[in-house]
């Protein structure tokens, strides 16, 4: 079954109008009469946002944000009162650190903030939850693009997920929008990384195929997009063999879905998203510690689905298009097996190898089906190999790319927004790895080697020669929390891609 729906424009500015008190209020979307706001929630319904950014509050608290060097400075000339407070407080300026410093009827009067270094957008992630009431401003005089990173960290300080628990009470403070912030980029970074987060926190009983498709028609419906989806067996009928093998064991259909936004003149600009909404490994299973994780294995959709939202609501001049492959890998007496043979949208044969390497035979199809329009650039994110979190930890995506300028504009914005990514090599004498003996390839190396490279190098062979193609590698999840970054599903890579595609596709 496959089936279209196209909505009206969305209508207004980005995601708020700011009333006469300043505060954020919600607009309504165009498509489906719900409320717009920056969380979908479970059951596919928009949550009501708080005040989060203020056009102005003549009361506000100044914040101040400090490294270990400015702070020296700032001790000689604060006045003894305030380097005793800092010293009987044993405030040193340490990340993630604040010190309130009180009036002398006990209301504060300014907060320090500790920074990793001046700019560091993350010295704001952890004072909404912290400081929980009240209004703020930052003191510091920032830059257009610090100010902006600056606001993003705040509105991100205020997420928690707290869909299925009753604990959380919701507090935070606000902040007056500082001076110089690209009010709507802050705005839709916000709404995109607390959506992405959403998605990869829900757990897999409730974000199926289905509700991911669901979720990207909400966004769809936002910007007036057309959506289509390609269903069961009309993968095959349509195609999409490798889809349909990986899915078809799992109750819940297996799908494609096809968004398309902007203009067909524009330079288009494809991205593609890993949907694996929950990886039991199939018939090569995973053992429990293995399995632990897999509802955020469709934390290459969500993420690639953040940033289609931040491209269109930033109205980029280009011809949009998001291709999502949702799917469970699961068990039943149709599941894929090892040492099948599949041919591929490409017509190249693939062994398969490990059913465990699902992912890659996913994307395969539709990197195809991507490259068949020579778009200008296409983006691929993935939760794809246990190796790149091996080589480089869980904060740190691996980028492959077979374009040097594309790569070297991507590391450099990831870098300038402080969403890092790193760069990987795709050295094709590993090719070799992944031969068969029965098949054109197959879908694992014969070793435990470059784990990350070899599946990199597997999809390479589905993108068309000539066309500029970035592939990265993501871990989608916070081990830990930090400031700003709670534990669970998180965006990685987009607001460094979003500053890349701004540049790209901007005079």
């Amino acid at each position: 079954m496959t089936t279209a729906t196209v909505c009206k424009p969305y209508e207004g500015d980005i995601l708020a109008q700011h009333s006469a008190n300043g505060r954020v209020q919600l607009l309504k979307d165009e498509c489906n009469d719900s409320l717009a706001d920056y969380r979908i929630g479970v059951k596919g319904e928009y949550q009501p946002v708080t005040d989060i950014f203020l056009d102005d509050a003549p009361e506000a608290v100044p914040v101040l944000i400090l490294d270990k060097e400015s702070l020296q400075d700032w001790l000689e000339d604060a006045g003894p009162v305030a380097r005793n407070w800092a010293d009987t407080n044993s405030f040193d300026a340490e990340p993630g650190s604040i010190l309130v410093l009180p009036e002398a009827d006990g209301r504060a009067a300014r907060v320090l903030a500790g920074a990793e270094r001046p700019g560091d957008m993350w010295a704001c992630g952890g004072l909404p939850r912290r400081l929980r009431s009240g209004t703020f401003h930052i003191e510091n005089a920032l830059t257009p693009g610090e100010a902006t990173r600056a606001a993003t960290a705040w509105g991100l300080g205020c997420y928690a997920f707290d869909a299925y628990s009753g604990s959380g009470d919701g507090k935070h403070a606000s902040l007056v929008w500082p001076e110089n912030t690209d009010r709507n980029t802050a705005l839709a970074a916000v709404e995109a990384q607390s959506l992405v987060r959403d998605l990869i926190n829900t757990p897999a009983n409730d974000m199926g195929p289905e509700r991911l498709e669901a979720a990207i028609r909400e966004v769809a419906n936002r910007h007036g997009a057309t959506i289509s989806s390609t269903i069961g067996n009309d993968l095959l009928a349509e195609n999409y063999p490798t889809v349909h093998a990986v899915g078809r064991a799992a109750a819940a259909a297996p799908r494609l879905i096809d968004l398309v936004w902007g203009d067909e003149s524009q330079p288009k600009l494809t991205l593609v998203g890993k949907g694996v909404c929950f990886d039991s490994g199939g018939l090569d299973l995973k053992p429990p510690a293995g399995m632990q994780l897999m509802k955020k294995d469709m934390g290459g959709a969500a993420n690639m689905l953040g940033l289609a939202h931040m491209v269109m609501s930033a109205a980029l001049p280009v011809r949009l298009r998001l291709l999502v492959p949702a799917v469970e890998n699961s068990i039943s007496g149709n599941a894929m097996r090892p040492m099948d043979v599949i041919r591929t949208r490409k017509g190249l044969t693939v062994e398969i190898g490990n059913t465990d390497a699902e992912g890659r035979l996913i994307l395969c199809d539709v990197l195809a089906e991507a490259s068949s329009e020579s778009p200008d650039l296409i983006l691929d994110g993935a939760t794809l190999t246990g190796a790149a979190r091996t080589a480089l930890g869980a904060d740190l995506p691996a980028l492959f790319c077979n374009d040097d300028a594309v790569a070297s504009a991507l590391l450099d914005a990831c870098e300038a927004e402080q969403d890092p990514v790193w760069r990987m090599p795709l050295y094709r004498p590993y090719r070799k790895l992944l031969s068969s003996d029965v098949a054109d390839m197959n879908n694992v190396s014969d070793g435990p080697f470059a784990g990350a490279i070899t599946a990199a190098l597997f999809l390479e062979r589905f993108v068309e020669p000539g066309i500029s193609w970035a592939h990265v590698d993501m871990m989608a999840w916070n081990r830990e929390a930090r400031p700003g970054r709670p534990r669970g599903g998180e965006a990685q890579f987009i607001r460094g891609a979003m500053a890349m595609l701004r540049r790209r596709y901007t005079v």
